[in-house]
């Protein structure tokens, strides 16, 4: 891998910095990137996010993001990594603060725990476990049932159950991991998890 062909896409919303650290100490070269048109050298892509679907999708639209996203993943099959709101925007839509579009990338929406039914403390925040569906080369090494660090109230609901790599529990099951072809997602944050967390992040990087 040659330096800096792992870019990381800074919109306006994302933990930009404990990713690139993560990626630092695995030894590997990363650039965060802040122009759309940077997107044609990456070899990999990175799209990470907190917060606001509507308001990530408003930057992602209003930054020119999302043409040269979709030309480059889409069309020239580049490995594309969504990390917690990173994921959810793969979504078709979302529900949060009123039906908002998503990438489109993999078929499903992005619901809230609370109108799926879930009795807990909204947000989901602290560590929580990851039972593996489906294989996939990004969790090869993890075994199944281990703790990753998550940060969220809304989930991913997808059309295909085969698109759904692992699933956790909090008081209802729901997607964590997904992918499609070149597109992979998690809802937790890889780069806060420790040592599994650490190990997809390094397959990612090494495939």
């Amino acid at each position: 891998m040659n330096e800096k062909s792992t870019f990381i896409i800074n919109y306006g919303m994302g933990n930009l910095r404990s990713v690139e650290n993560a990626i630092k100490k695995l030894g590997f070269n990363c650039k965060i990137v802040s122009n759309p048109e940077e997107l044609n050298s990456a070899q990999k892509i990175i799209l990470p996010g907190v917060g606001s679907f509507k308001t990530a999708m408003h930057l992602l639209n209003s930054g020119g993001w999302i043409n040269k996203i979709k030309f480059n993943v889409l069309e020239n099959k580049k490995p594309l990594f969504g990390i917690c709101l990173g994921m959810q925007l793969l979504a078709d839509s979302s529900e949060e603060f009123g039906l908002s579009e998503g990438l489109k990338m993999i078929p499903g929406s992005v619901k809230n725990l609370r109108n799926l039914g879930c009795k807990l403390k909204i947000p989901q925040i602290g560590w929580n476990n990851v039972s593996i569906k489906n294989t996939h080369k990004y969790f090869d090494g993890v075994n199944s049932d281990m703790d990753f660090y998550f940060v969220n109230s809304y989930v991913y609901v997808p059309e295909n159950e085969t698109n759904i790599i692992g699933s956790t529990n909090y008081d209802l099951e729901f997607c964590s991991v997904i992918a499609k072809e070149n597109i992979f997602g998690t809802q937790f944050h890889p780069e806060k998890s420790s040592k599994s967390g650490l190990k997809i992040l390094s397959n990612f990087l090494n495939a």
